[in-house]
């Protein structure tokens, strides 16, 4: 419970289970915070011990109860029910966290957290509830709209309903981020041109539509299927992707298709300006984000100093980590007594197709660094590490990479940190 809330004042503890407000079961979070919203309350709850409470109360209006649900904020979830040509988690190797091996496709999620959601599991009831209790927005894994396609790519039947299912959101006033996982001689060319006109349609109710290419591990199952993105290939594709947000511009006065950083970046095609993100619709997706760490590296590198005391660094990145850092490094290089080395890691432990520096694993760092050549300081970028905990995927610890390279290592997540370890060291 938060601290001086009304949920502590009324003494619930952990372990207690709300049962009911106002004679309705409460089903998870959102029911929840639908429910509190009101000014009076009548709250069944079945505390830990075995007793059950009947608690009236009165409070302002959206006031919460500081009640804290934890990590069961949404009992029951709802599971993926696809078998996608290019699910990423099918091309993960034995004995990793078991969490990477978890399959959500959770509406509830989609609201609340902003992850993707296919569409495919949805009772009629769900659907209802979404329209009902207005959540919005929603993320949408779309891939094609072509419904024979689309029930193939994600082997399965319920696939080729996306439209109506979409259309029906629209007619709920449901916004949604879409996106297209694009695979080479699938669906892209005519076919994306299909998907991105259907989604149009919806606008404005359609806000964004995301294009990412498909990640092949070398663990994936579908070899003769699937191939990564050429260079001329994500060149053309981002030029055509440019010439439409031109068009939607022109018409909607907004950019609504949005190509992911590694198209650009494996192409080296120059990142387009921040007014073309148009606020950053899909940022929790990837795309963007090189663009604000260049113009955060524009506005922090003023509060670089011109000299320090002798410091030697690494930086290790991935592949297109370090034509982002690239420049950086140049320009932390003239800083008199800093000398700073660029390593990009090749990612053997996923397959060189895999070069973001989120798939990183410690034990690429261990194998491709030489402690006697990483010079006084190792720094990471902080997407190489578990949210909330400095582990690797593969389960290698921050700590136990440093043991293992005789070097501090630190973590930088911005310009700014990246900044700050500099000038702290």
């Amino acid at each position: 419970m938060e601290s001086g809330s009304i949920a502590e004042e009324l003494g619930l503890q952990a372990g207690d289970r709300v049962v009911s407000v106002d004679g309705a079961p409460v089903r998870d979070l959102i029911d929840w915070r639908f429910m509190e919203s009101e000014e009076y309350l009548d709250l069944v709850v079945a505390r830990a011990d075995g007793d059950v409470w009947e608690l009236e109360l009165e409070k302002d209006f959206d006031q919460t109860l500081g009640v804290d649900f934890g990590e069961n904020c949404f009992p029951n979830p709802i599971n993926c029910a696809n078998n996608c040509l290019f699910c990423f988690v099918d091309q993960m190797p034995d004995n990793m966290r078991a969490s990477l091996y978890v399959k959500d496709d959770d509406y509830r999620r989609s609201f609340w957290d902003g992850t993707f959601i296919t569409l495919t599991n949805l009772s009629e009831g769900q659907m209802e509830r979404i329209a009902r209790q207005r959540l919005s927005p929603l993320y949408i894994s779309v891939h094609a709209t072509n419904p024979a396609l689309r029930e193939r790519l994600l082997g399965n039947k319920r696939a080729g309903e996306v439209l109506a299912q979409l259309r029906y959101l629209a007619e709920a006033e449901i916004e949604m981020h879409t996106q297209i996982v694009l695979c080479p001689g699938w669906n892209d060319g005519p076919e994306l041109e299909r998907s991105i006109a259907d989604l149009a349609e919806l606008w404005p109710f359609v806000q964004s539509i995301g294009v990412v290419p498909v990640g092949l591990t070398k663990f994936q199952k579908n070899r003769d299927l699937l191939r990564p993105f050429h260079r001329e290939e994500a060149r053309a594709l981002v030029a055509w992707l440019e010439m439409k947000q031109e068009d939607f511009l022109a018409r909607l006065d907004y950019p609504l298709v949005f190509a992911a950083d590694e198209f650009y970046l494996m192409s080296d095609v120059p990142v387009p300006c921040a007014e073309r993100y148009a606020g950053y619709p899909q940022l929790e997706n990837g795309i963007g984000s090189t663009r604000i760490f260049m113009d955060e590296w524009q506005n922090k590198k003023i509060l670089l100093p011109s000299k320090r005391s002798t410091l030697h660094v690494t930086i290790a990145t991935s592949t297109l980590g370090a034509k982002v850092l690239g420049d950086v490094v140049g320009e932390l290089n003239q800083v008199f007594g800093l000398e700073v080395f660029l390593t990009a890691i090749e990612n053997h432990f996923f397959g060189g197709q895999v070069n973001v520096a989120g798939l990183i694993t410690g034990s690429d760092l261990l194998k491709q660094l030489k402690p006697d050549e990483i010079g006084d300081l190792l720094i990471l970028p902080k997407v190489m590490l578990k949210k909330d905990e400095d582990v690797f995927l593969d389960g290698i610890t921050l700590e136990q990479l440093a043991a293992e390279l005789g070097k501090p290592v630190k973590i930088a997540g911005s310009p700014g940190e990246l900044i700050e370890v500099l000038v702290r060291e």
